[in-house]
């Protein structure tokens, strides 16, 4: 995947991520079932902005971006801004 194709990966997530908000404004669906997917959401989200992190310092620094792993949510989630 090339960093146009995460950007498309994580656009829509993000579009995901604000669907599902409206659907528990709007009452479709109901509180717990609103967390459990933005939870499942954001995991994914955070996966994928920082292998897109990691493809790009590979190329800032003369390597190859495909080299980049995912990593797992439980390392990913710790990170702060």
């Amino acid at each position: 995947m090339d960093q146009e194709e995460f950007l498309a990966r994580i656009t829509t997530m993000v579009d995901d991520e604000r669907r599902l908000r409206d659907a528990l404004a709007s009452g479709q669906i109901d509180s717990a079932t609103e967390n459990q997917r933005l939870e499942q959401l954001e995991r994914e989200l955070d996966r994928c902005w920082d292998l897109l992190r990691q493809r790009r310092a590979k190329t800032e620094f003369g390597e190859n971006p495909d080299d980049a792993q995912a990593r797992p949510s439980s390392q990913v989630e710790g990170y702060q801004n």
